[in-house]
């Protein structure tokens, strides 16, 4: 019995290992703006507003749990997520502790719930959207993460970009916005500014990173450079 036992043991000993190393917000933050591409070092600091050694040392530990993979390229020192199951994984983690925890369920109900009255759009209800071609798809966040991956068909008009971006969007069509995740700001604000301006508005449930996860069609803007309009450089919001 002991010798059946024992691997179980040792391995649920490397599970709780590879569970302490998301038991800091930090690393969470760090592994959201993962999810959107790779980055480096400096520009995770600055995202997370992190010194660049704790955002370090916060690599480090997620890099020893397996949720990030590092690449270097000359002095600079750039970072992945490991796979799609870290997205899985953590998408998984929001709702079990939307249902079971009643703090977040609040902070859930208070901060998101009353700025977007209207049912979201699931993946799965997107999807058949966009076959019908009577809806335009926004993605609202900077244009360095489109960049790195976006919603097939999506045009990036990031937030800051939207009010001057309003004239060229159609009226006959409703749009649907999108950005980092269930918990980013960002398509919640352009929600809100769409509607404000009578346009049909909702936004995407999950975000660009659980798109990606489940294998939903996507593509980069160097393959489809006829769907962004022509922007400046946004600035990287952490607000979302």
């Amino acid at each position: 019995m002991a010798d059946t036992i024992q691997p179980k043991r040792l391995i649920f000993e490397q599970l709780a290992r590879v569970a302490k190393a998301l038991a800091q917000p930090n690393r969470l933050d760090l592994l959201e703006a993962l999810s959107q591409g790779e980055r480096g070092v400096e520009e995770l600091a600055r995202i997370c507003r992190l010194s660049v050694a704790n955002t370090s040392h916060h690599l480090q530990i997620l890099r020893d749990g397996g949720f990030v993979v590092p690449r270097k390229s000359g002095v600079q020192v750039y970072y992945r997520l490991s796979g799609d199951e870290v997205t899985t994984l953590l998408s998984a983690l929001q709702r079990m502790g939307e249902r079971h925890i009643a703090e977040i369920e609040q902070l859930v109900r208070r901060h998101f719930a009353t700025i977007d009255d209207l049912t979201p759009v699931g993946q799965d209800e997107l999807l058949r959207l966009l076959r019908t071609d009577q809806v335009m798809v926004i993605d609202v966040r900077p244009e360095s993460e489109y960049r790195a991956g976006h919603v097939k068909g999506a045009i990036n008009i990031p937030l800051d970009h939207l009010s001057r971006q309003l004239p060229q969007l159609p009226r006959d069509h409703e749009i649907i916005a999108y950005c980092r995740g269930p918990y980013c700001l960002l398509a919640f604000e352009a929600v809100q500014a769409l509607r404000a301006h009578g346009y049909r508005a909702r936004r995407l449930q999950e975000g660009f990173p659980e798109w990606k996860a489940r294998h939903l069609p996507l593509i980069s803007a160097a393959e489809d450079p006829g769907r962004q309009p022509p922007t400046v450089t946004a600035r990287e919001d952490h607000e979302g």
